[in-house]
Parts: structure tokens; sequence; C-alpha cells
């Protein structure tokens, strides 16, 4: 901002200088010809210092709005796939298993209860009470029903919003070691330049390297972790009160 506002000083005084030469020096005949090509030269100065001064702000309005959409996908992917695991106990590696299982597949819905009985102790020889939980199977549900309901946008949920020639969101899943303990892990990514593909070039640039807490980190947007046991996402809080 501060080389945008020398620039428009410098202008400022270039203008009055050559408008004082211009009075001073040239003959009377050549003036309006000069006039007229400084008045459309600044009105090119004034078009481009608007469009650098406008250009950010549209970016960030742009960015916003096909973050949040991309965003939602991701979150209704993960939705999936953490029901996918619940049932399966891993985590889809590909698009079609993971709306096969959507269009398909359900939940069992339990309850427990604390309960006891009497049970005799040879060590005691007497009957003493034990505690134990009492799990009831309610019936099932379906995962569709419980996660979508009559939408039936899910079986797209691997196509980018946005994306110009119709890419998709690139997802991996995997068994990871974590402390000898076998962990299942999926990511599910796109890079930002497929979302902003008909941005300015420094703008998108400075955009892939940003590192701060209020924005996207990074050259992608993601879901969950191949390395981690997370299902977090890279995006900031205020994402998420978007969609809320």
């Amino acid at each position: 901002m501060l080389n945008l506002i020398l620039i428009v000083v410098l202008i400022c005084l270039l203008t009055i200088g050559l408008v004082f030469l211009i009075d001073k020096f040239l003959p009377q005949k050549v003036k309006p010809i000069l006039v007229l090509a400084f008045g459309l030269l600044s009105i090119f100065l004034g078009y481009k210092i608007y469009k650098s001064i406008n250009a950010p702000i549209e970016f960030n309005k742009v960015r916003q709005e096909r973050f949040s959409e991309v965003i939602t996908k991701l979150k209704d992917i993960r939705d999936a796939q953490e029901a996918y695991k619940t049932v399966n106990g891993k985590y889809a590696d590909n698009f079609n298993s993971l709306i096969q299982f959507i269009d398909t597949g359900s939940y069992t819905i339990t309850t427990q209860r604390d309960s006891s009985f009497m049970r005799y102790d040879k060590v005691y020889q007497i009957e003493l009470q034990q505690d134990t939980i009492i799990i009831d199977t309610l019936g099932q549900v379906k995962v569709k029903d419980s996660l979508f309901g009559a939408d039936d946008s899910y079986k797209s949920m691997m196509n980018v919003p946005y994306g110009q020639n119709d890419e998709k969101f690139e997802m991996k899943a995997d068994i990871i070691d974590k402390s000898g303990y076998k962990a299942p892990v999926f990511e599910a990514k796109v890079k930002k330049d497929v979302v902003l593909y008909d941005q300015p070039a420094d703008l998108l640039a400075r955009e892939n390297a940003h590192q701060s807490v209020e924005e996207v980190n990074g050259t992608e947007i993601k879901v969950g972790s191949l390395t981690d046991v997370s299902t977090n996402g890279n995006w900031p809080p205020i994402y998420d009160r978007k969609n809320n």
C-alpha cells in the first residue's frame, strides 16, 4: 500500500511538472493535443491504480466463497468416512466404495444400561453382587438417512467445486503404525490452484505461501492425514462458523 501511495504522489508531481512545461514552452496550437493525451493517460493510470487496489479485495471475496464450498464437501467426505470406519473398521480408499456404502450401509443402534447380579464367591463362600453393563440392540438406521437425509449430493462429493476441467478430490486411505497400534487413516485434498485457476498469478502465489492460524495454510485444502491419526481439516475456524 505504501508503494502505491508513493506511485500516486509521483504521478501527481510529474503531471504538475509537465503541465507547467507545456504551458510555458510549447506553442498554443499543440497544447490541446497534449491535454487530450494527458487526459487519456490519466484515465489509464487511474484505471491501473483502481485495479491494483481492488484486485486483492476481489480475490479475497472469490477465495472465501470458493473455499467455503470446497470445505463443505470435504466435511461431507469426512462424515461419510467416519461412518464407513464405524461399520468396517477402516476407511474407504476410493469414492465408489464410499458412495456405495452410503447407498446401502446401515448403523446398528444400541443402548447400554448398568445392571448387577449375585454370584457365589468360592473364597468368601457367600453370594456377592457383581456389576455389569447390558447392551441392547434397538435396531438399524440407514447411513444415507443419518448423514444426508433426502439429499443426493453425496453422489458427487468427489467433484471439486469450481474445477475448470471436472477435477476430483484426491483421496487415499491407509493403516499406519502408531506406537504399536495399527490405526486407520485417510486424507482427501485438492490444490488451491485448481479452485482459484482464474485468479491473478501474484495473488495466487501469495495465497499458496500462507502460514497463519487465520488462513488455509499451504498449497492445498485438505481433511485428514496419512501420517497422523487425525480427521481435522487445515482450514481456520471461520469456515466452520460460516457453514454452521
